[in-house]
C-alpha cells in the first residue's frame, strides 16, 4: 500500500495528513477556504486519497498553516513513494485557467529543489495570502525530495494563476507516481 499518516504539532500548527497515492476519500479542513480549494484540487487532479486536518495561529495571519502543511505532505509523500522503485519518477504538466497558464515539471528524485517562477496581480485571495504559494511548494518540495519546476507562463487574475499552477503540480505528481512494470528505481545508479 502507498500510503502514509503523518502529523506535526508545534507551538504554532497542530496538522495530521492521511495520503493514499492510489485514490481514496478527499476530507480537508486548514481554516482557509482557497487553500482548502487548492489541496482538494491537487488531490481530485493528483488521483490521491487525502485527508488534512491542520489547526494553526491564524489570529497571526496564514503563513505557519500553509508552510507547515507543505512539511508534513511533503513528508507524507516521501514516505508513500518509499524507496522509489517501480515509479515513471518524472512527470510535466501545462494547465490552462481561463487566461492563466501553469506550467509545472518534476523529478521524484531525492534532491529537493525549487525553481518558482510566478507573479501575482492580488495580494490576497480571501484568507489565502499569494506569495504563500511558493512558500508552500518550496515547503512541499525540500520535505518530499522532489525537485520541482513550477512557472506561471501568464495570467492576470491571481485565483487563476495559483489554480493553475496546483493542478499542474497534481498532474505531474499523478504521472511520476504511476507504477511501471520495473521493480527498482528508474536510475542508472539503482537507487533514489
Amino acid at each position: 500500500m502507498r500510503t502514509a499518516l503523518v502529523t506535526r504539532e508545534t507551538k504554532e500548527t497542530q496538522i495530521s495528513i492521511e495520503l493514499n497515492l492510489d485514490g481514496g476519500e478527499v476530507e480537508i479542513d486548514t481554516g482557509i477556504g482557497f487553500f482548502n480549494h487548492m489541496l482538494t484540487s491537487l488531490a481530485v487532479h493528483g488521483g490521491f486519497g487525502l485527508k488534512i486536518n491542520a489547526k494553526g495561529d491564524l489570529d497571526v495571519d496564514c503563513h505557519h498553516t500553509i508552510e507547515d502543511t507543505g512539511i508534513v505532505l511533503g513528508k507524507a509523500f516521501s514516505q508513500a513513494i518509499g524507496d522509489k522503485s517501480g515509479i515513471a519518477r518524472f512527470g510535466s504538466f501545462y494547465v490552462p485557467m481561463d487566461e492563466a497558464l501553469g506550467f509545472c515539471s518534476l523529478d521524484i528524485s531525492g534532491r529537493p529543489f525549487l525553481v518558482f517562477d510566478a507573479a501575482f496581480p492580488e495580494e490576497k485571495i480571501g484568507g489565502y495570502d499569494s506569495c504563500m504559494t511558493e512558500e508552500f511548494m518550496r515547503a512541499f518540495a525540500y520535505n518530499s525530495g522532489i525537485t520541482l519546476h513550477l512557472k506561471a507562463m501568464y495570467g492576470k487574475n491571481s485565483h487563476h494563476i495559483t489554480e493553475a499552477l496546483y493542478k499542474a503540480l497534481a498532474h505531474s505528481l499523478r504521472t511520476a507516481v504511476m507504477q511501471t512494470p520495473s521493480n527498482k528505481p528508474l536510475s542508472t545508479k539503482g537507487v533514489l
